[in-house]
Parts: structure tokens; C-alpha cells; sequence
């Protein structure tokens, strides 16, 4: 227990420099870049603390180091020299005055406890000095199905918004046929995937970290945020809805006709 407080402290004690580095430069969208920076922290807390190192212990972080960088270098890439994005602009809206203060705890705050929550699963996955087995086996196929959609997708979508023929239409090819999001989904799988080697490790009782990704993922943050204004921005997507599914891929449920974009 005192190995996952000591991840917290350091979470937040990041969350607090990047806190104050936003009060300077008036904008907090960069804690999205931050986000999966906090696991790999947290990962890099449970691996010092590991006595010695397994060889699922080793697999797990690097795993976590793959999935937190290339996230955090693609959002960061998509974000540079843009304004504040504008849910943060909502926030900051409805919490003024006083936003930069509250920033501390309404933004950073708040994303530094769901990771640490989250990242659960990869104390006993990392710590754990047993053999890798079969489980160890699917969690690692699960993880590399979630990484193909979330990188691919993200890849797909970039590529997709620097045509600028696209604007304003919906991307619904590749990984984006068969899912509307399939960066959420490829996130999804990741962390079931993170679990899965928590529970080769005897960490079933972790299980609240995927359940919770899942809810973020499904109902707040994710597919539910995204969907609430973007079809008045883009018509196009009332159609995309009706014939693509939400979140996990399936087949389409007619002929598509139409390329464009969503973004996510």
C-alpha cells in the first residue's frame, strides 16, 4: 500500500508543477498530454519498488511506456499552437472567477487521483515475481489489439484532417468503417489487457480500474462528450450514427457512400 501512496504523491506532485506552468501560459488543454504520462510514472513508482524485477514485472512496463508515450506525443502533436481546447474553455466559463486557482483541483487534480485509481492493476502486475503463463499470453493479444485501434485509429484520423478537402466531413474507412471510435475502443482493451496480467499475478481484486476506464471511456469523457455536440457540427455524422456502431467494431449496417471526419 505504501508503494501505490508513493505513486500518488508523485502524481500529484507533477500535476502541481504542470498546474503552475498553466497559470502562466493561461491554458490547461496540455493536461491532456500530461494524462498518460501519469501511469508511466506510476508504473516507473511500482518497478523501483519491485525486489527484483520479474519477467512480467518488465513486460508490463514496457508495454506502459509504449501505450503513455506514443499517446502523449500524438495529442501533443495535435494540440501544438492551437487555443485552448474548448471544453476547457467551458470549464474555465463556468468556474470563473478564480479558474486559475481552481484549476488545481477541478483540472489537474481531479485527472492525477482517475489515473492513480486506474493504474491499480499495474502494481500487482509489475511487482509480481511469478511466472508468465497463458493468461499473461492473452492479456498481452488484448493489449495489442487495443494498441492497433487506438494508434490506428489516431494515425487514420490525422492523416484524414490534414486533407483539407475533409473539413467538415466524417472519416468512415478503415478502422473507422466498423467503429465510430475506435481510439476509445483500442484504449478499452488496453487497460482490460492491463488487468488481465493483474490477474495472472493474483490482482483480481483490481478490477475497479477497467470498470472505471470503462465508464470514462463510454459515459463521460469519452464516446458520450464527443457525440453531445458533434452532430450539430457535422450533419454528415446522424447518418454516420445510423449505420456505424458507437464503440465496439461490427459490420456496417449499410453501404457507405460518403468520406469525412470525426474527431476524437
Amino acid at each position: 500500500m505504501q508503494t501505490y501512496l508513493t505513486a500518488l504523491y508523485a502524481i500529484l506532485a507533477v500535476g502541481i508543477v504542470t498546474w503552475l506552468f498553466s497559470i502562466v501560459k493561461r491554458d490547461v488543454s496540455f493536461v491532456d498530454s500530461l494524462w498518460s504520462l501519469f501511469f508511466l510514472l506510476a508504473a516507473g513508482v511500482f518497478a523501483l519498488a519491485a525486489e527484483p524485477l520479474g519477467q512480467r514485472g518488465m513486460l508490463v512496463v514496457v508495454l506502459v511506456a509504449l501505450w503513455s508515450l506514443r499517446l502523449s506525443v500524438y495529442i501533443t502533436a495535435r494540440n501544438w499552437g492551437q487555443h485552448e481546447d474548448y471544453r476547457y474553455q467551458t470549464i474555465r466559463k463556468n468556474n470563473e472567477p478564480g479558474f486559475a486557482f481552481k484549476s488545481l483541483y477541478i483540472v489537474f487534480g481531479l485527472q492525477g487521483l482517475l489515473a492513480w485509481l486506474i493504474a491499480l492493476p499495474l502494481l500487482p502486475a509489475i511487482t509480481s515475481t511469478s511466472n508468465l503463463g497463458l493468461l499473461d499470453g492473452v492479456a498481452a493479444l488484448l493489449w495489442i489489439i487495443g494498441f492497433v485501434f487506438e494508434a490506428g485509429g489516431d494515425y487514420q484520423l490525422a492523416r484524414f484532417k490534414r486533407n483539407p478537402e475533409n473539413k467538415g466531413h466524417v472519416l468512415d474507412t478503415g478502422l473507422w468503417r466498423y467503429t465510430r471510435h475506435p481510439n476509445y475502443f483500442g484504449d478499452f482493451c488496453i487497460w482490460w489487457g492491463f488487468y488481465l496480467f493483474a490477474v495472472a499475478a493474483g490482482g483480481w481484486w483490481s478490477i475497479a480500474s477497467p470498470l472505471l476506464m470503462s465508464i470514462l471511456l463510454l459515459k463521460v469523457s469519452g464516446v458520450a462528450m464527443l457525440e453531445k455536440t458533434i452532430s450539430r457540427r457535422r450533419p454528415e455524422y446522424v447518418d454516420y450514427i445510423r449505420r456505424t456502431n458507437a464503440f465496439f467494431p461490427g459490420p456496417i449496417k449499410q453501404d457507405q457512400s460518403v468520406g469525412g471526419e470525426a474527431k476524437s
